[in-house]
């Protein structure tokens, strides 16, 4: 199976409306900013687009809006689920959907150590018998949930011929590096992507094919820009791009991380992107000095607010 994911892959939000529904304009809109950017593909219903805290009815409404809006742009499908048969039967729907690949998230059953490899090992095996699209296994930290496996594990998950990426987003430079050297000694290497978005510029020095990230949807052009300079092996000039918006990936990603996702929508809002920053309960939203944090870091950065924003284009008429 093959897949182009060497590049920037932000991960999504997704947008409500005031009644807490799933605002299909709104986010045809958000999208129809992003694609022009630059992204190799987008990863939709993923933890920045809370994926897990939607109804799999919605989950697949947001994937084929996503697919409708992307065109020849691959979309990712973020497979969250509880246990194997669940799994499967997410996978298959986002297969239907018009999912090009899936990212298949770590699972409850994931917690405790020791972790039997057999775990994850037959349940990415199930996944991949169960559907005929890519995947990419997850390496998540645990405070979002996830868990950081072991060598073995990533050996034998590697080895299942779906998997073609990995994302690793331990946030963990140390334990990065370490990932980046054993695929390296894989018999069928597969692609490193950085979920580590507090080293993203450092994620491509140490050999990361490509950002599958949630902060990649903000100043998504900036980070294209310095992926294709790292592919130039133009280091210094990358660097400056990552120094500038450095402090807005700060911002967003400060304590506690799970608020990451509310803070993204308040960048957004501020953008004239989106205007509704609410979120699926109980994640919660971002106001007061966490907020201003935001608003401070983009302003900081130079981040040109949208052309034409939301509610302007939402008075217009404009789909």
């Amino acid at each position: 199976m093959t897949l182009d994911l060497r590049g920037i892959i932000p991960a999504c939000i997704v947008t409500f409306d005031a009644d807490g529904h799933f605002d299909e304009a709104a986010y045809r809109r958000y999208l129809q900013w992003l694609l022009p950017q630059g992204p190799v593909a987008l990863a939709i219903n993923a933890d920045t687009g809370e994926g897990p805290h939607l109804w799999p009815d919605e989950r697949e409404r947001v994937l084929r809006v996503a697919v409708d809006e992307a065109g020849d742009t691959p979309i990712i499908a973020g497979l969250s689920a509880s246990f194997t048969a669940q799994a499967i039967e997410e996978a298959k729907r986002a297969e239907g959907a018009g999912a090009s690949g899936l990212l298949v998230f770590p699972i409850p059953a994931y917690q405790g150590t020791p972790l039997d490899p057999a775990i994850p090992v037959a349940y990415h095996e199930a996944v991949a018998r169960g559907c005929g699209l890519p995947l990419i296994a997850f390496q998540l930290q645990p405070a979002l949930g996830g868990v950081i496996f072991s060598e073995e594990t990533l050996q034998r998950i590697a080895a299942i011929e779906s998997v073609v990426a990995l994302k690793e987003a331990s946030f963990d430079a140390r334990l990065y590096l370490a990932t980046r050297r054993m695929i390296e000694r894989l018999d069928r290497p597969i692609d490193l992507l950085t979920g580590d978005d507090n080293f993203i510029y450092e994620s491509f020095v140490m050999g990361a094919e490509g950002a599958l990230i949630g902060f990649g949807t903000l100043a998504t052009d900036l980070q294209v820009e310095m992926f294709q300079l790292t592919r130039q092996g133009r280091w210094d000039e990358a660097r400056v791009i990552w120094e500038r918006i450095l402090p807005l990936e700060e911002a967003v990603y400060g304590q506690p991380v799970r608020d990451y996702r509310a803070r993204t929508k308040v960048a957004l809002a501020h953008l004239g992107v989106i205007e509704n920053t609410s979120m699926r309960p109980p994640l919660a939203e971002v106001s007061g000095a966490a907020a201003a944090a935001v608003v401070a870091a983009l302003d900081g950065a130079q981040i040109p607010p949208m052309a034409t924003p939301m509610r302007r284009a939402a008075a217009a008429g404009v789909a």
